[in-house]
C-alpha cells in the first residue's frame, strides 16, 4: 500500500512536467483553416485535371492542327510557369487569402466562356488565363498549409496536403475523358468551372491578413521576402530545386510517353500510371512523418535512387512485370522527393514561405515540361526501353547534390518528445 502511495503523486507530477513540445506534438495537424486550404488545393487540382486531356481533343474536332492541338496545353503550362514567376512579387503586397481567390477565379471563370466555342484563338486565351490561375493556386496552397502547420509536424502535414493534391490526378484527368464521351465537353466545363469556384466562395472563413510576408515571425530573421531569385541562391535552396526538377523530368517523361510506347498494352499502361501515382500519394505522406524525426535531408539520396531505379527497370518494356515493377519504384522514390524537398525549401525560408512554394513548384513545372521534349528528341533514334534507362540513368547525375544535402547543408531534424 505504501509503495501505491509513493508511486501515484509521482506519476502525477511526471504528468505536470509534460514537455511542452511533447504536448504541442499531439495537437490536431488538420484545423479547420488547414482543411480549408487542402479544399482549395483538392478543387483547383480537379479544375485543372478535368479538361487537361479534352480540350486538345476538342480542338482538333474543330479543325485544329495537332500543333494547334498541342498549343492549347503548351499555353495552359506557359500560364502556369508565369503565374510561379510573379507570386512572390504579388504575395509582398497582398495577403494570402485574396490571392488564393484570385487564382481560383481565374481558374475557374474562363472556362464558361468554352461553352460558347470560339475556336483555336478562343482556346488559347481560356488556357493562358486558367494557367495563371492554377499557378497562383497551387502556390498559394502549398504556402498556406506551411503557415498553418506547427514547426515540428510540418513534413507530415505537407505530406497530408500531398494526398489532398494527388488524388484529383488518380481521379479527375481519366473521369473528364469519360464525361466528355458520354454526355459532352458542356458537362466537363460546369464541372471545371464549378471546382474552382466553389472553395473560392468559402475562403472568407480563412483568418484575415493570413501569410503577409512583411510581417516578421520568430525565428525568421528581419522576416523580408525573397524574390524568386534571391530565394534561389540562399545556401542549399538551388541544390534542391535541382534535384526535385531531375525527377520531375522523369514524371513528365513518364506521363507522356508511357501510353506512346510500342509494346505495351493499353490495359498495362492504365495499371501502371495508376500504380505510380498512388505509389507516389502514400510515399508523400510517409515521408513527411519519417522527415519530421530524422531529417527530411536524409531522405534525399535513397529517393533518387529508388525513383531511378524505376526508370531504368523499364529497360524490359515488352515485360508487363517490369513496366509495374518500375513504375511501382519510380512512384515510391517520387513521392518521397517531392515532400521532402518541398520541406526542405520552406524550412531555409520560414519568412518566405510563398518564395519557396514558387520555387518548387517552379522545379515541378519545368522539369514535367522540359522532360517529354527532350526524350521526343531521341526517343526516336534509340527506342523507347533504353530511352527510359537513360532517363533514370540521368536521375543519378542529380547524387551528389543529394549527399551534400545529407552530409553538410541538411536543416537538422526536429525531433519531438
Amino acid at each position: 500500500m505504501s509503495t501505491s502511495t509513493c508511486t501515484e503523486p509521482q506519476a502525477s507530477a511526471r504528468r505536470d512536467v509534460t514537455p511542452a513540445v511533447t504536448r504541442a506534438s499531439r495537437e490536431r495537424i488538420v484545423t479547420g483553416p488547414l482543411a480549408l486550404v487542402f479544399l482549395a488545393e483538392f478543387c483547383a487540382l480537379t479544375s485543372f485535371s478535368l479538361p487537361f486531356s479534352v480540350l486538345p481533343r476538342y480542338a482538333s474536332a474543330a479543325g485544329a492542327s495537332s500543333a494547334g492541338a498541342g498549343l492549347v496545353t503548351a499555353m495552359l503550362l506557359l500560364g502556369t510557369v508565369a503565374a510561379e514567376l510573379a507570386a512572390p512579387a504579388l504575395m509582398r503586397r497582398f495577403e494570402f487569402r485574396s490571392l488564393l481567390a484570385a487564382g481560383l477565379l481565374l481558374l475557374g471563370v474562363p472556362a464558361l466562356a468554352l461553352l460558347t466555342g470560339g475556336g483555336l484563338a478562343g482556346l488559347v486565351t481560356v488556357s493562358v488565363v486558367r494557367g495563371f490561375g492554377f499557378g497562383l493556386s497551387t502556390v498559394l496552397t502549398s504556402a498556406l498549409t506551411a503557415e498553418l502547420l506547427p514547426a515540428d509536424r510540418r513534413g507530415e502535414g505537407l505530406g497530408l496536403y500531398g494526398v489532398a493534391a494527388m488524388a484529383p490526378e488518380v481521379i479527375a484527368l481519366p473521369a473528364g475523358v469519360w464525361l466528355a464521351d458520354h454526355y459532352g465537353i458542356g458537362l466537363v466545363v460546369v464541372l471545371t468551372a464549378a471546382s474552382a469556384l466553389i472553395p473560392a466562395a468559402v475562403l472568407r472563413r480563412l483568418p484575415a491578413g493570413l501569410g503577409r510576408q512583411t510581417t516578421a515571425r520568430p525565428g525568421a530573421g528581419s522576416g523580408r521576402s525573397d524574390g524568386l531569385l534571391a530565394g534561389l541562391r540562399r545556401g542549399g535552396q538551388l541544390r534542391s530545386f535541382l534535384i526535385f526538377a531531375s525527377s520531375t523530368v522523369a514524371a513528365g517523361v513518364i506521363a507522356s510517353f508511357l501510353p506512346l510506347a510500342a509494346g505495351v498494352a493499353s490495359n498495362i499502361v492504365v495499371v501502371g500510371l495508376l500504380v505510380q501515382a498512388l505509389m507516389a500519394t502514400i510515399t508523400r505522406w510517409w515521408a513527411g512523418r519519417l522527415g519530421d524525426r530524422r531529417g527530411h535531408a536524409r531522405l534525399l539520396v535513397p529517393a533518387l535512387t529508388v525513383a531511378a531505379a524505376g526508370m531504368i527497370t523499364m529497360i524490359g518494356l515488352s515485360s508487363p512485370v517490369a513496366v509495374i515493377a518500375g513504375m511501382c519504384l519510380f512512384g515510391a522514390g517520387f513521392g518521397v522527393c517531392q515532400n521532402a524537398t518541398l520541406a526542405l525549401m520552406i524550412d531555409r525560408m520560414p519568412a518566405s514561405t510563398g518564395t519557396a512554394s514558387a520555387l518548387w513548384n517552379l522545379a515541378y513545372d519545368a522539369g514535367y515540361g522540359a522532360g517529354p521534349a527532350a526524350f521526343g528528341l531521341f526517343v526516336g533514334h534509340i527506342g523507347f526501353p533504353v530511352a527510359f534507362a537513360i532517363t533514370g540513368a540521368l536521375m543519378l547525375v542529380a547524387l551528389p547534390a543529394a549527399r551534400r544535402e545529407r552530409t553538410g547543408a541538411a536543416i537538422p531534424a526536429r525531433r519531438r518528445g
